[in-house]
């Protein structure tokens, strides 16, 4: 499949967009397939996809802490190809040696946005030892921007406003909806885009 349409980039000599500019871009949300992995035929499927890419984009989501001193580990691990988004369950252990196989890969960059609480996070609940992960805020980061998380990059570089309503939801429940769906696949596509158009810009 093809590059999902974006919206027009900016010139390339815009540093920052204003919270003014940003509410006036329009939504940029994944339209491709979505594949929730729940089990071993649907990860066979997702392997084959994901261990043939040279670059996919990679996020999680966590549930949510509201109370002092409580924290939990990431409940979805989501992984965009050019063809696809997949989004696996990071706490169910038949995925965990998919997921670190995919992470440790040399051959596979893994673009996101603040990784490495990502990979840490990870870390505690199966072993891997990751390799060509590029964070995109520090990419924009060396580049001279300060606007570095991935919502201000999408509305610099991709023209388009992420919303962001859904993400202080229970990412661990046990069906997600179809608005934590459209979430969780726009972020990652998201960052594959960026990635890509970095590149373009000899950025990355």
């Amino acid at each position: 499949m093809s590059r999902s349409p974006i919206a027009a980039p900016p010139s390339g000599s815009v540093r920052r967009i204003s919270r003014e500019d940003m509410n006036a871009l329009p939504i940029l949300r994944y339209g491709g397939p979505v594949h929730v992995v729940a089990g071993q035929a649907d990860l066979a499927h997702a392997m084959r996809d994901l261990l043939r890419e040279g670059v996919v984009g990679f996020d999680t989501e966590t549930r949510p802490a509201f109370k002092p001193g409580e924290s939990y580990l990431p409940s979805i691990v989501q992984f965009a190809t050019a063809s696809a988004v997949y989004l696996l369950r990071a706490q169910q252990p038949d995925l965990f040696g998919a997921m670190a196989q995919i992470l440790s890969s040399a051959n596979i960059i893994k673009a996101g946005v603040s990784v490495s609480d990502d990979l840490r996070d990870l870390k505690k609940l199966f072993e891997f030892d990751e390799a060509a992960v590029v964070d995109l805020g520090k990419v924009a980061q060396s580049h001279g921007l300060k606007q570095t998380g991935v919502r201000n990059l999408a509305g610099i570089f991709l023209g388009g406003r992420i919303p962001k309503g859904t993400k202080i939801t229970n990412w661990a429940a046990r069906r997600l909806t179809p608005q934590q769906i459209a979430y969780a696949s726009t972020d990652a596509w998201a960052c594959r885009e960026l990635y890509l158009r970095f590149r373009d810009l000899d950025m990355a």
